[in-house]
């Protein structure tokens, strides 16, 4: 008995689902590493301001303490509305490695059902081959003759 073509479907439909769950998953990886990124160039972005500040007070220049901490400020407000959408963004992630992971077994379940039903089926075949062949076997031997003796003697 061949692998019945439902169970071909459904393989399919599982191995297209865990592709669309592992597409999902790397786009919301890569959306995570992007706001990463943000939040330490923002990190970045506040330290060279103090930074500017700093070296301000040294040269007694006004200006640059002015734009120092307004660098800073932006920076802190960058960092703080990132803060949230990183956590969500690192939540997401979670969530779609779970339903990834489980559309990945949800696969090899399945995988290993067509795998199952395939060995069978050629078990079946090989065990009416062998039939088959036996039969021939009983079938050539002269029906008065001994088991080994043949009729062209």
């Amino acid at each position: 008995m061949p692998v019945s073509r439902a169970l071909q479907r459904l393989l399919r439909v599982l191995e297209l689902e865990e592709e669309q769950c592992q597409a999902a998953l790397e786009t919301a990886t890569a959306e995570f590493r992007r706001l990463e990124r943000a939040f330490e160039a923002a990190g970045a972005q506040e330290r060279g301001g103090r930074r500017l500040i700093a070296a301000s007070v040294l040269r007694d220049a006004v200006e640059d303490r002015l734009a120092g901490i307004e660098e800073t400020c932006i920076a802190l407000r960058s960092r703080q509305v990132l803060a949230p959408r990183i956590a969500n963004a690192e939540a997401d992630v979670a969530d779609l490695r779970e339903e990834y992971l489980s559309k990945r077994v949800e696969r090899r379940q399945a995988e290993t059902l067509v795998e199952e039903a395939q060995k069978q089926a050629e078990l079946e075949n090989n065990r009416r081959g062998q039939m088959s062949l036996d039969e021939w076997y009983l079938n050539r031997r002269p029906a008065g003759g001994p088991p080994g003796s043949s009729s062209k003697e």
